[in-house]
């Protein structure tokens, strides 16, 4: 079972089926998948690129638009976003968008094609505190401006959440080590093992500090205080991927939660071997929050996904549930419990105001300040496409502000 979570999930389309779904493609003028993309990918353009098999040009459509071009083409939620908005929708199915940027991206690497370039240098430093989707692609954007870019990244390697959350079926970390690889190349600088604790006192010696922090931290429950057998899915996700899957498990774990973060916990467990993965979820289905690819890998790998209760009290390894709408009661036992209900920031540690787990600030910037912010911390969705688009903005927030182009 090793294996199958060491291995990609999906397979990547053949070169013949890309050009057939790229043949699918409409050729809009006004390609409304495009203006669907949150980090300003432009689909549109790679896609027609692809369909006269200029494979170089789609590429490069992808890089300069969007640094993490790899990482997003295995795990953006497409369906929300520019298949979403894809105008055949209308006529069939949308296109695989994300199918086809995989195989540009794959064909980019495979090719060692070298797409970005650093600008001039300008004489400006910029600090960003955590290597996430946000603070790589803000660093990359910016090196291209000419800007002298360092990250502060306080885990012992760069990626933050693409390499201790997401699981390797969906993310292997060699492609996260590929797209790092790239940014450094850019003349960006990476500190590992180097937690911040001032953030004033670095906005005195950098001209500008990103705060790109995301939500690292696991949410907890009240009633589950003190429980020796309950963890997080931040904390189980991290540990899982870490050993590369090579984590002792018993036959039986809860999980409560229904998000994506969820459904990457409890398909990780039926991977790794475990025989009864049962999901109970707050959400009823026709609620639920979790992208429909995910929840239908979960099904794939047959959890057992409860919907519409909440759990209300805990008696050593048994957890008592009450339907929302209907009263019904359901109690699960399991040797483990793992809570998949949300993720927090930890924005106490460094002093930065924050309501409902985003910077309490318009905008990009704190202020008047040379404080700038961009991610999931943030007043953005939680998705890594997200978190690139605004890192997007954040640089040329920055680069406005330094007086740059």
């Amino acid at each position: 079972m090793l294996k199958k979570y060491t291995q990609e999930y999906d397979k990547a389309l053949t070169p013949r089926l890309v050009m057939e779904e790229a043949s699918r493609c409409l050729l809009c003028l006004d390609a409304p998948c495009s203006a669907a993309c949150p980090a300003k990918t432009d689909p549109a353009k790679f896609i027609r690129s692809v369909r006269f098999k200029n494979f170089k040009g789609a590429a490069e459509t992808i890089r300069t638009n969007n640094p993490l071009g790899s990482i997003c083409a295995r795990v953006c939620p497409t369906e929300r976003y520019c298949e979403k908005a894809c105008s055949r929708c209308g006529i069939d199915a949308p296109i695989n968008i994300g199918a086809i940027q995989r195989f540009v991206t794959d064909f980019e690497q495979a090719c060692g094609m070298e797409i970005l370039e650093a600008g001039t240098p300008n004489g400006k430093k910029v600090a960003i505190i955590g290597s996430g989707p946000a603070g790589l692609s803000a660093a990359a954007f910016l090196a291209q401006k000419g800007f002298a870019a360092e990250i502060f990244e306080k885990s012992e390697k760069a990626g933050g959440y693409l390499r201790y959350g997401i699981p390797e079926y969906r993310l292997p970390n060699s492609i996260v080590d590929y797209e790092i690889a790239r940014i450094k190349k850019l003349g960006v600088k990476i500190n590992t093992n180097c937690e911040i604790k001032s953030v004033a006192a670095l906005s005195q010696k950098y001209d500008a500090v990103l705060i790109a922090t995301g939500f690292s931290k696991g949410k907890n429950l009240a009633m589950f205080d003190g429980c020796k057998n309950v963890s997080t899915a931040t904390e189980f996700l991290k540990e899982a991927k870490s050993k590369a899957g090579k984590i002792e498990l018993p036959d039986n774990v809860l999980v409560i939660g229904g998000g994506d973060v969820a459904m990457d916990t409890v398909t990780t467990l039926r991977l790794l071997g475990v025989k009864h993965v049962t999901d109970v979820v707050y959400e009823t289905f026709d609620e639920f929050r979790a992208s429909r690819k995910e929840l239908r890998t979960s099904q794939e790998n047959n959890v057992s996904i409860i919907d519409g209760f909440k759990p209300v009290a805990v008696n050593g390894n048994e957890v008592s549930f009450q339907h929302r709408y209907t009263g019904a009661e359901l109690k699960v036992k399991a040797d483990i419990i793992i809570l998949a209900i949300g993720q927090e920031n930890e924005l106490d540690k460094l002093s930065i105001p924050s309501e409902k787990g985003e910077v309490k600030a318009e905008g990009n910037r704190m202020g008047t300040s040379n404080i700038f912010f961009a991610g999931d911390i943030g007043h953005a969705e939680k998705t890594v496409v997200y978190a690139v688009g605004t890192a997007k903005q954040a640089a040329a927030d920055i680069a406005e502000y330094l007086g740059g182009k």
